[in-house]
């Protein structure tokens, strides 16, 4: 697509969907862009129970780094391919 293409498919979809929304639960800007990570090929209900408990210990990037990857796969289990998402993360 050139520049001219997205902009209308850009101007499609806010004129469709003015406030979009997601069913990802989150509250902060930086939990959404981790849950929107770990949502690859996983349900937002999958994601919303690993991060319900992941977000009471590590919500920030400085907590997560600190909780290191091996305990993130821990919180993230349940969510398919929790170990390669960890590392991305």
């Amino acid at each position: 697509m050139n520049p001219r293409q997205i902009t209308k498919a850009f101007e499609r979809l806010r004129k469709h969907t003015p406030a979009p929304t997601t069913e990802l639960d989150y509250r902060s800007e930086f939990e959404l862009l981790v849950a929107v990570i770990l949502s690859a090929q996983a349900t937002d209900v999958s994601v919303n129970l690993a991060t319900e408990k992941l977000y009471g210990v590590a919500n920030t990037s400085q907590a997560i780094f600190e909780l290191g990857e091996k305990k993130l796969a821990g919180y993230i289990r349940t969510i398919g391919l929790f170990n390669t998402k960890a590392k991305n993360v």
